[in-house]
């Protein structure tokens, strides 16, 4: 990439994470390699593009200003490596990619080894974060593709990939184990582990569906979480089917007496300049099911 993008990129990074440190992680430089990257634009520029503190960094007015330029400049040099790659018959890419953990940890292992025996010199961008936070970065540019519970609320291109169950888990020997399917009613008896992603629970929409009032003892966005302290008898909760796979804590896993399930899909940037690499990419969804066919 020619210096002077690597620059901008510096420039955008630091933004996105509000962090010299972190945006050198992700672009594998040193700290001070950015800093300098950074002070080399504002010498080049005659302008300050960000304010420093302890607490990270923010935008100027200037740097305000001058980001949406930076990144539509890289998101054209991308555009023009993607059909670079495209001429080259795919022999290089990259498919920049966000999920949540049940997709990342069930699915995309299993896509990524079938696509990656096609092409194996593509490189990947795994950003895990929750619903709202993969809608911000298709949004601004930051992913090409994602995994995403339907509908969207953007204005994105979706295709539903599955339905997803959502069960209810509880402590081994717990009294409502004795039932095949849990009636949702007797659910707010007991301390409940609430799953949120993006502030968005998908059991709380359930539970507002059938007039039920759970008691909410403790909200994370974490499934594993939610399933460790539900095994040490810290309350009950509602996880999806798909992270319930291949667990290795002890807990019993229940049906609702209600339908109860999520739409799983996959979501494209909006402004239509998907990379080659990611449109061969969506090709290869279908082997996320390859494992349930081979266990029937």
């Amino acid at each position: 990439m020619d210096m002077n993008l690597l620059k901008y990129l510096a420039f955008i990074k630091t933004v996105e994470y509000g962090s010299f440190t972190r945006a050198a992680e992700a672009l594998n430089y040193s700290q001070s390699g950015i800093s300098r990257m950074i002070h080399d634009l504002e010498s080049e520029w005659k302008v300050s593009l960000l304010e420093r503190s302890r607490a990270g960094v923010r935008l100027t007015s200037a740097g305000l200003t001058l980001l949406p330029h930076a990144k539509s400049l890289c998101i054209e040099y991308q555009n023009l490596q993607d059909q670079v790659d495209a001429l080259n018959g795919l022999r290089s890419g990259i498919i920049r990619i966000g999920t949540f953990s049940s997709v990342a940890t069930h699915w995309l292992p299993k896509i990524i080894q079938r696509f990656q025996r096609d092409y194996p010199n593509i490189d990947y961008e795994l950003l895990l974060g929750d619903y709202r936070e993969i809608e911000a970065w298709l949004q601004e540019g930051r992913i090409d593709c994602g995994f995403l519970r339907l509908p969207a609320k953007g204005n994105f291109t979706t295709r539903i990939l599955a339905q997803d169950k959502q069960l209810v888990v509880l402590p081994e020997n717990h009294p409502l184990t004795k039932y095949g399917r849990v009636p949702i009613a007797l659910l707010a008896d007991y301390p409940f582990l609430m799953l949120e992603k993006g502030g968005e629970a998908d059991a709380a929409a359930i539970f507002a569906a059938h007039g039920v009032q759970p008691r909410v003892h403790f909200r994370t966005i974490d499934d594993y979480s939610i399933m460790s302290m539900v095994e040490s008898g810290l309350g009950i909760s509602i996880l999806p089917q798909l992270i319930l796979q291949r667990i290795p804590y002890h807990i019993v896993i229940r049906e609702l007496d209600v339908p109860a399930s999520r739409d799983i899909g996959f979501i494209l940037r909006p402004d239509g300049n998907i990379p080659i690499a990611t449109q061969q990419f969506i090709k290869y969804l279908k082997y996320r099911e390859t494992d349930a066919a081979e266990k029937q």
